[in-house]
């Protein structure tokens, strides 16, 4: 298992978004393709940073407001990923052993890396739900195999 390689078991093609799209923008393509992290790129496809969901809804205004729907609206439409995105977050070549996402996302505490080509293009995400559904897979394969 130690010997299986990220881009065997990473997400590909992956959801991604520039800085310039807005947070509202964001938060719908989230929330229409049931992921929790989106990667943002530049032009060339070279990663630059990347979005939760935590840091969508950490920048959305709390229910208390005062403010209106519509300047609520306004407000948010003009608000940009590269605003409140992490920039220049920990990655993991496609390359990498599935032990050495799985340490990284440890030491770091996060829950997912993005993948890059050794170009330093976005070749896709692995998620701690990839490495999961790996370590099931091996466990049903031994399971038949001692059936």
């Amino acid at each position: 298992m130690k010997q299986e390689l990220v881009h065997d078991w990473m997400t590909s093609p992956v959801i991604r978004i520039t800085p310039e799209t807005t947070l509202p923008e964001a938060h719908q393509l989230m929330s229409e393709n049931n992921v929790r992290r989106l990667p943002v790129v530049d032009e060339n496809d070279r990663l630059v940073g990347i979005v939760t969901r935590g840091d969508v809804r950490g920048a959305e205004p709390s229910q208390a407001t005062s403010l209106s729907v519509w300047e609520l609206n306004y407000l948010l439409s003009n608000l940009y990923v590269d605003e409140i995105m992490t920039k220049s977050p920990i990655t993991i070549q496609e390359e990498a052993t599935i032990g050495e996402a799985a340490r990284l996302m440890l030491e770091y505490r996060i829950s997912g890396l993005p993948v890059v080509n050794r170009f330093g293009q976005l070749a896709g995400i692995i998620t701690e739900s990839d490495i999961f559904r790996m370590v099931v897979r091996h466990a049903w394969s031994e399971a038949e195999a001692v059936a």
